[in-house]
């Protein structure tokens, strides 16, 4: 029997989704014995004609990383939707719009100004030179993709089967899901969070939370914190109350604050609300004065409470 066919694809990302795959070690020799991988260009020489070519539901798993930043990202997020059985967005950029869709509090051109304005390689009589779809050179005419003025999630953009969360996902939900799928058993229903938990990131963490009140809030690097104490009771915002589990709580094992990256848990409908739900119940203060007073003491809350979700959360542009 023919093997089933596998494709891997890297949008806009970091990397690190690409890094988490190979991250399975020796199990990578069982993923390329069990599957023909037909298409991961970070890893492979592989051409976006040779996808072209293929008869449309042809592969049978993609797994396609980063949100949908530009042209090149939306034409590659039909292909694979063209050519897969299956796509599941993998990670938490292509589940949720992840980092980059951070850029949504502001607009392109204000994005492109602060990036190109006034570098040196780019001062031309007029000004900064941005980026051109179309550029004139002896040797031809250079085509590169057009950036978008917003950041969308996969799902945004094409049908997704799955998702598997994670900024990147762990190695051993990868593998697990991996293994199930070479199982031969059943698929979950369509829309299924795959190599996650049903409850909160709270649930799998093994610090004792009392559930304190809050009247400061402080920076990791500013106190030194009980490792055994829930880190949202010693006044450091960790969004564990507003995140799905499965990751097996790594962040605060480590001493290290929850940042959401597994996204909000079953029937949360967006996850930088139901982290100010969760706050409100444990602010020290009763008159809004004193509560706007503590909640000012929250560093660059739109980057905290929405860090990889607010592409895909209720915050979205009136023109988009």
């Amino acid at each position: 029997m023919a093997k089933p066919k596998l494709a891997l694809y890297w949008a806009a990302s970091c990397g690190g989704c690409e890094i988490a795959v190979l991250d399975l070690h020796e199990k990578i020799l069982d993923v390329a014995n069990a599957f023909d991988i037909v298409f991961w260009p970070c890893a492979m020489d592989f051409k976006y004609d040779d996808v072209r070519k293929m008869e449309d539901q042809s592969i049978d798993l993609c797994l396609f990383n980063g949100s949908i930043r530009n042209s090149e990202n939306e034409e590659l997020a039909h292909l694979m939707r063209a050519k897969s059985k299956v796509v599941v967005a993998f990670g938490s950029c292509a589940l949720e719009g992840g980092i980059p869709g951070l850029s949504n509090l502001t607009t392109k051109d204000a994005t492109l100004q602060w990036v190109y304005k006034g570098s040196p390689s780019t001062i031309s009589q007029n000004g900064g030179i941005y980026p051109q779809t179309h550029t004139k050179m002896p040797e031809g005419e250079i085509e590169i993709p057009e950036m978008w003025e917003t950041v969308k999630a996969l799902d945004q953009v094409v049908d997704v089967e799955y998702y598997i969360p994670g900024c990147p996902p762990q190695p051993t939900q990868i593998w697990n899901v991996i293994e199930y799928i070479l199982s031969g058993k059943p698929l979950p229903p369509k829309g299924t969070v795959l190599g996650a938990g049903t409850k909160t990131c709270c649930d799998e963490c093994g610090r004792e939370r009392k559930e304190k009140k809050i009247k400061h809030f402080y920076r990791p690097f500013e106190i030194e914190t009980d490792p055994a104490q829930c880190l949202l009771d010693q006044g450091i915002l960790c969004m564990g109350p507003a995140t799905r589990d499965g990751c097996g709580g790594l962040c605060p094992k480590a001493n290290v604050p929850c940042r959401g990256c597994y996204g909000p848990p079953p029937n949360c409908v967006d996850q930088g609300t139901k982290m100010v739900s969760a706050l409100s119940s444990v602010i020290d203060a009763t008159e809004p004065a004193e509560i706007d007073k503590i909640l000012d003491q929250i560093a660059d809350p739109m980057g905290t409470f929405y860090r990889f979700s607010l592409a895909h959360s209720i915050l979205r542009r009136v023109n988009k």
